[in-house]
């Protein structure tokens, strides 16, 4: 089953829960990390990894001795993950809940890491999901660090994500199959405050 098909697959069983009814494209991937300072980043945390399309471009753009750790909570993805990149050794796939990331990372000797990239579809979640999730992230994104996240509404949750962000820029990708983009955020507001 080659990717588009199994995402489509998924999308029709789980709805909302997957983010997308198709892989990020290339031009939507690139979109994504377009935030990254490559040259001083030691550690990428991706979030809702998929099939690997923005991983991929993750471990291009990325030095060789960067580590690259892919979230997956679906069983098939996280299998075609690990296949995907058995060859590549800063690539560490993990099965997991993103609501526990501290705990994650702490398993790997982590407690910070650079960059924090995400294919979850956030907004659809609920409220005390989005919470865990960006207290999650404030903990283990190292001060300045940028968070990166994939949509294929455009323009749509700006105010959602400035509710959690104190600095957001959205970046249109109308190349992607639905026309998309990605909210670059930095800076996570205090969980109380939002």
């Amino acid at each position: 089953m080659n990717d588009f098909t199994l995402f489509l697959r998924k999308f029709l069983k789980h709805g909302t829960a997957i983010a997308s009814l198709a892989p990020s494209s290339r031009k939507l991937s690139l979109a994504t990390v377009a935030n990254i300072d490559w040259a001083h980043t030691n550690t990428v945390l991706e979030l809702g990894s998929g099939t690997g399309p923005i991983t991929q471009v993750i471990v291009e753009k990325a030095r060789p001795d960067c580590r690259i750790l892919a979230v997956e909570r679906d069983p098939d993805f996280v299998r075609r993950l690990t296949e995907r990149f058995a060859d590549t050794p800063n690539v560490e796939v993990i099965e997991g809940d993103v609501c526990h990331l501290p705990e994650i990372l702490a398993a790997r000797g982590l407690d910070k890491v650079d960059a924090v990239v995400s294919g979850l579809p956030i907004p659809s979640f609920p409220p005390e999901l989005q919470q865990a999730l960006f207290e999650s992230v404030a903990q283990v994104l190292k001060p300045g660090g940028p968070f990166s996240q994939i949509t294929e509404m455009p323009w749509v949750y700006l105010k959602f994500y400035r509710r959690h962000f104190n600095h957001v820029r959205f970046k249109f990708e109308p190349r992607n199959f639905p026309p998309a983009g990605a909210y670059h955020c930095c800076d996570p507001k205090s969980v109380m405050s939002v």
